[in-house]
């Protein structure tokens, strides 16, 4: 299984907006349906700072989210622009490997 964590600082403002499109039955969990070996999707806040968040993207394998991409790399820039005015910072944590 392959886990990609990302950890995002959400405007204040923007939150409500923000968790309707990363949660687990958002926009972007709508677009990674599209693809074969897609799991899921978590989208999780931090009790202490409620403007921070992490996303767990889950897939079957690496091999799945990579033909995602090759498919749906266009509609994910979209996306990915679209939802830049939500955050003042996103960090990609990593990919992660199940063992």
């Amino acid at each position: 299984m392959l886990i990609i964590l990302w950890k995002y600082q959400v405007r204040h403002e923007k939150q409500n907006e923000f968790i309707r499109i990363y949660a687990s039955d958002g926009v972007w969990a709508e677009l990674f349906q599209k693809a074969e070996g897609y799991l899921g999707t978590e989208l999780l806040q931090d009790e202490a700072d409620p403007t921070s968040f992490l996303t767990i993207d889950r897939w079957e394998a690496k091999e799945n989210f990579e033909v995602f991409q090759s498919l749906f790399g266009n509609e994910y820039q979209e996306l990915d622009a679209k939802c830049e005015g939500l955050t003042e910072n996103e960090t990609l944590l990593g990919r992660w490997r199940s063992l």
